[in-house]
């Protein structure tokens, strides 16, 4: 659990390190890699002893016999999250933005509307756009630095072809923790407009100590409209696998999932499921632990270093690892402002704008990384910024 060990991914088919200088213009031998949401720590022992066990036999063929992976993951959400999840509801997908495409081509036709409450993770709207449907913008609103579901409002967006509504629990970008009761109106929401709601809870297992995480399915009531997402590859960094999972506690919609599933011929992928099967355990629990008190020391780090910068605010990250910083105060166009991160900084952060409506003045950093790159974004930054302090 050294999390501070430098470990370089340079030349290792990282799209993280080895596609910033071709997509931002940040040179890889002095470059900060902030933007892809994966981490730059080696996952648990007990997921590495999995994968030397499997190339120690040297016989890669079809995965079969998933009853112990199926019971890794109902306890793992009874242990974490307080979660009862029934083993024949766990539909396994190639990742959850594969997760999501399947969820979109199962419960939606073209031409039809897809909800998103924006800004949002960026690969939603490309699978729905990909697909054939519509994205239909419900903008959140910022009260007191933080972002809230103005549901008053959506009611003038909606205009009744929508099929879909696709939250993001905990959210990426903006860190928030749903409350209890916002997730209840999400939940009224979608069975006031006849939704489907997919709950992409990909990041509840990286939530700061001062919050608690509700996973949707513990909503009473929703149970015969929700999908939920959920992954082991973000929590514990091994989104190379390409494995997750859509839960879905209504047997007509596992019937109709099911049968998308098969008419594709969708089958898992055995490195993937091994890995899983592995971090969900008591040994992957301790890790998590450690990694969530590590990212949150990152996060006083940057926070403090960022918001120190006058015009910069680092929105309170409740969850993930994903800082969104709003550079709105600075007074300065967003190419300016991505200028000086990307050129005089040399860091790669997501642009905002592809998140979708709200995402303009943001730029968001990816802080699962040792304190150290932390540590020496801050300093750029503050010297990248140093006419305004």
């Amino acid at each position: 659990m050294n999390f501070d060990e430098i470990i370089d991914r340079k030349g290792t088919h990282s799209a993280k390190w080895d596609m910033m200088d071709k997509l931002y213009n940040v040179p890889a031998d002095d470059g900060i890699a902030m933007w892809v949401a994966d981490m730059d720590f080696r996952p648990p022992a007990c997921v590495q002893g999995a994968l030397e066990r499997m190339v120690s036999h040297g016989i890669y063929g079809y995965y079969g016999g998933d009853a112990e992976y199926r019971a890794a993951i109902c306890w793992w959400m009874k242990e974490r999250h307080g979660w009862e999840v029934d083993p024949a509801a766990i539909f396994t997908t190639h990742g959850l933005v594969n997760g999501t495409a399947l969820c979109v081509d199962t419960w939606t036709e073209k031409g039809d509307g897809v909800v998103l409450f924006t800004p949002v993770y960026h690969a939603f709207a490309k699978v729905i756009k990909a697909n054939g449907r519509r994205v239909v913008e419900c903008p959140m609103v910022l009260e007191s630095g933080r972002y809230e579901m103005d549901f008053d409002a959506y009611e003038d967006i909606l205009d009744g072809t929508e099929k879909m509504v696709i939250l993001c629990s905990p959210h990426n970008p903006g860190g928030r923790v749903w409350s209890t009761d916002e997730l209840r109106q999400v939940a009224e929401f979608a069975k006031k407009h006849d939704l489907i709601l997919v709950s992409d809870e990909i990041h509840h297992d990286l939530v700061m100590p001062e919050a608690k995480h509700t996973v949707m399915a513990n909503i009473e009531g929703i149970e015969d409209r929700l999908v939920m997402m959920t992954a082991t590859t973000k929590t514990f960094n091994i989104a190379g696998g390409h494995s997750g999972n859509v839960i879905i506690p209504d047997e007509k919609l596992r019937a109709d999932f099911n049968a998308k599933m098969m008419g594709l011929g969708i089958s898992a992928n055995s490195f993937g499921i091994e890995m899983a099967e592995a971090a969900y355990s008591p040994e992957g629990a301790a890790w998590v632990d450690a990694l969530v008190a590590y990212i949150d020391g990152n996060r006083k780090v940057f926070d403090a270093g960022i918001n120190a910068i006058p015009g910069l605010k680092s929105m309170g990250l409740e969850a993930t690892y994903l800082a969104w910083v709003d550079f709105e105060g600075t007074g300065m166009s967003r190419e300016e402002f991505t200028r000086r991160v990307e050129e005089d900084a040399k860091i790669a952060a997501n642009h905002g704008p592809t998140f979708g409506t709200g995402g303009e003045s943001f730029l968001r950093f990816n802080l699962a990384t040792p304190r150290a790159y932390v540590e020496q974004a801050v300093e750029r930054l503050q010297r990248a910024f140093a006419d305004l302090q």
